[in-house]
Formats: structure tokens, sequence, C-alpha cells
């Protein structure tokens, strides 16, 4: 009998034990928190297309692989906001041939696409990577790279969203091609909550 007992509260400790660890895993698996807010410009063409993006987060870095279409001598999107690390596929949908290049600092890349040919590119360092043409001058895009991925690209109304933040205090950037500095300003996530911010362009 003192046997029967003696295995029945080590099974229940071994039950207690998952169960802390499951909670825990589950836990983790949601913990985080969400920022939203709006670009403030009195020009309203220059709301879209602002990178708003966190600094000085610690913690591994989750590459991702995005995609930027050229069609109608336009790259698609305009402006693209990847963690360093990630790939861009560029793919070409028009009938003609494009020749993708950029100088920038951050990232120095030369490929040719031909009609519905792809060509991928890893961008290793952060920083604004300005995409050219070199057979249409009128072509013209951004790939901002960050040092993590917490970053957003504002929509047509300047609205912006960074989901799964993790708990703290943060410096916001905000990036945009009419920038001749980064505007920058602070907030605070909490798990589980939104925390919302506007923040103002000074163009």
């Amino acid at each position: 009998m003192e046997l029967n007992m003696l295995k029945s509260k080590t099974t229940c400790i071994k039950t207690s034990l998952l169960m802390a660890l499951f909670g825990l895993m589950t836990s983790n698996a949601f913990c985080g928190g969400t920022i939203t807010g709006t670009i403030q410009t009195d020009l309203q063409k220059y709301k879209k297309g602002a990178v708003v993006y966190l600094s000085g987060v610690k913690g591994p870095v989750r590459p991702q692989q995005k995609s930027i279409d050229q069609e109608n001598l336009t790259f698609v999107p305009k402006v693209t906001t990847i963690p360093v690390g990630s790939t861009i596929l560029f793919t070409n949908h028009d009938k003609i041939y494009h020749n993708i290049h950029s100088s920038s600092e951050a990232k120095q890349f030369n490929v040719d696409t031909y009609d519905a040919q792809s060509r991928s590119v890893t961008f290793d360092k952060p920083g604004p990577v300005h995409l050219l043409c070199n057979v249409h001058s009128e072509m013209t895009g951004w790939v901002v790279v960050t040092d993590n991925q917490y970053a957003a690209v504002s929509e047509h109304d300047g609205r912006f969203t960074i989901p799964d933040v993790p708990a703290g205090k943060y410096e916001i950037a905000v990036w945009s091609e009419k920038l001749k500095h980064n505007a920058h300003t602070t907030v605070t996530v909490a798990d589980g909550k939104t925390s919302s911010v506007d923040i103002n362009l000074d163009l």
C-alpha cells in the first residue's frame, strides 16, 4: 500500500511539472505587446512609405524572405523593410529587361532580370539601400534593413503596426526618403497590451 501511495505521489509530481512547463511555454508563446501609431505630416503623400523601427532591442534576429516586383516600370512595393540577414526576391513582371542595382553603403549589388525571371539578394548590413535600374532611370525604390525584426512601413494614411514586441521601454526611429535625419521618440510596451504613439515628421 505504501508503495502504491509513493507511485501515486511521484505521478502527481510529474504531472504538475509537465503542466507547469506547458503553462510556461504557452505563456512565452503569447507574450509581448503591440505598437500602433500614425505618421503625422502636413503633406499627405509623405505619410506613406515611412519605416518605423525599434532601436536597441536585445535578442536573436529572425531573418525573413520578402519579394519586390518590377511591374509597369516601378518597384512594388516601393519601400520594404527587413531585418539584417534577410533575403529579397526580385521578380520581373514586365516584358522588358531590367537591371537592378545599388551602390548604398549598406549594400552594393547588381543583378539582371528578364521577363518572368527572379533574382535573390541577401542584405547583411543595417541601413537604407536605394534601388535603381540602369535601364530605366525613373525606377526607384528602397530596402531599409534594420538590426531587429520590429519594424513596419506606414500605410497611405500614415498608420503602422508593429506586433509581438517584448515588454520594455524602447526608442522608436523613423526613416523616410524625404527626411534629412531620422526622427526619434520613445514608447513603453507591456505584455498583452497595445501602445499607441504618433510621430511628427519635420520634412
